[in-house]
């Protein structure tokens, strides 16, 4: 048997038990200031400590014993009033209560054991709301008790793992509530791979299509001393060409995950082979108006024809897209970062543009280039058809600029892996738009129609329009 110091008890004072009691002065004199509340020290102390240390079975075979403050532990039988087939009533053991039991196992109920009216069939409800399950929080009723509540679901994001909570519980950053709301999982995971069914179709179509190009270079590569492949001037197409095919590549470094080499340098290739690829056409054109405006032996166009024109368009023209370029890497270059905001439960990983303004700086300049070669084009389309190549760029110019027109807010409308396939797209159909313009007839008459790949089929084809 324990002993604990009744001392330590808060209604002990030296030994002795503080007890109050209240005045049996009904008289309502307090002239002689007699204190309504009377204290007395009783010295108890033997007998707590006698009282602290039994233990015995009284009549019925209980056991009777006392905590460390001298109380009895509760016991109580929990008894139904029944009445039996013949009428009479009786009094039905069906639990019991046990303070000294361990927590939750205190109270005992046999239900079964239970005879309930006619008009009740099981226990009524105690309060005027069920339980809230998991996934679910509490919301009291305003102006009704504290048992009167709502049971609302969790907004996206947090959960309740337990019944009856008052506030649901915010998931991680990296997690996400299930579909029940009621634990955290771990987000998806999401970026445009090779893996994915979308990213393979686009860097097969990239690929394809950078293989086209390179094949239609060494047929005029092949075919370099044609009439045909002459009148083009064969060193500027032989540059598109390459800049076309390096279009269709840099597209492939939008595809995997975002890391911060393609990150820095995706948007920068694309904008400066691009530059290089709307020069060249620029230059072509150009190139044209002075051919045909230079026939005059007194015109002082005549200075400018031959390689050292295109030459200067090209390098001037790259030069200030590469100015624009350097200085989106020196004053805030892209980085990847993990997009938790963009898609419920979904980690978007993609490329922080930095600087968006430096992003459309360099996309206006693109189309500054563009909209500058359609109207040189647009201008020379009238002349004699022989040697001129006006009317094809003008029809690629129109395709290159009603993509690129589409492209900005179909890229402001996305999320995701399908905001980089909007501008892989853009990339590879405003590429395809100039390689068909510009070549595929071209490749048509050098391969299937070599007899027009003449410089008297030529010439007499421009005869025949002057004429007209």
């Amino acid at each position: 048997m324990t002993t604990i110091d009744v001392t330590s008890h808060p209604h002990v004072v030296n030994d002795k038990i503080k007890v109050d009691y209240d005045d049996d002065d009904d008289d309502g004199d307090d002239g002689d200031d007699i204190p309504t509340m009377k204290t007395l020290l009783v010295n108890i102390y033997p007998v707590l400590l006698y009282l602290k240390n039994a233990k015995f079975k009284n009549k019925a075979g209980e056991d009777v014993f006392y905590d460390e403050f001298g109380d009895s532990p509760a016991l109580f039988d929990i008894q139904n009033w029944q009445m039996s087939p013949n009428g009479a009533g009786r009094y039905i053991k069906v639990g019991y209560f046990d303070g000294s039991a361990p927590p939750g196992q205190s109270l005992v109920i046999n239900e079964s054991a239970i005879s309930w009216s006619a008009e009740h069939t099981k226990a009524p409800r105690s309060v005027c709301s069920d339980s809230c399950s998991c996934g679910f929080r509490q919301a009291t009723r305003k102006g009704q008790p504290v048992c009167c509540f709502d049971c609302i679901l969790c907004p996206k994001g947090e959960i309740t793992n337990q019944t009856d909570l008052r506030e649901c519980i915010k998931c991680p950053q990296e997690q996400w509530s299930s579909d029940k709301q009621d634990t955290c999982v771990p987000r998806v995971v999401e970026f445009l791979s090779y893996e994915d069914p979308l990213g393979a179709a686009l860097a097969s179509i990239a690929t394809f299509l950078s293989l086209l190009t390179a094949a239609i270079l060494c047929v005029f590569m092949r075919y370099r001393e044609t009439s045909i492949v002459k009148a083009n001037n064969h060193d500027l197409s032989y540059l598109l060409l390459l800049s076309l095919c390096l279009c269709f590549l840099c597209s492939l470094i939008f595809i995997g995950r975002p890391l911060k080499l393609n990150c820095m340098f995706r948007q920068i290739s694309f904008g400066m082979i691009f530059s290089v690829c709307i020069s060249c056409i620029l230059a072509k054109t150009i190139t044209v108006i002075i051919a045909f405006t230079a026939t005059n032996p007194n015109s002082s166009m005549r200075k400018w024809v031959g390689p050292k024109t295109p030459t200067i368009i090209i390098i001037t023209c790259a030069l200030i897209q590469f100015v624009i370029c350097v200085v989106w890497l020196a004053k805030n270059p892209s980085f990847p970062q993990n997009n938790f905001v963009s898609e419920e439960g979904k980690i978007i990983l993609e490329c922080n543009e930095g600087s968006i303004i430096i992003f459309y700086c360099m996309l206006g300049y693109l189309g500054v280039l563009a909209c500058l070669s359609f109207l040189i084009a647009f201008l020379a389309r009238v002349l004699p058809d022989t040697f001129n190549e006006a009317k094809y760029i003008t029809f690629s110019m129109t395709v290159f600029a009603s993509v690129w027109i589409t492209f900005v807010p179909a890229y402001l409308s996305t999320k995701g892996k399908y905001m980089v396939s909007v501008e892989i797209f853009a990339i590879l159909s405003s590429s395809v738009g100039l390689l068909s313009c510009i070549f595929f007839l071209k490749c048509y008459i050098i391969l299937l129609r070599p007899e027009l790949n003449t410089k008297e089929y030529l010439i007499g084809k421009q005869s025949l329009v002057t004429k007209k």
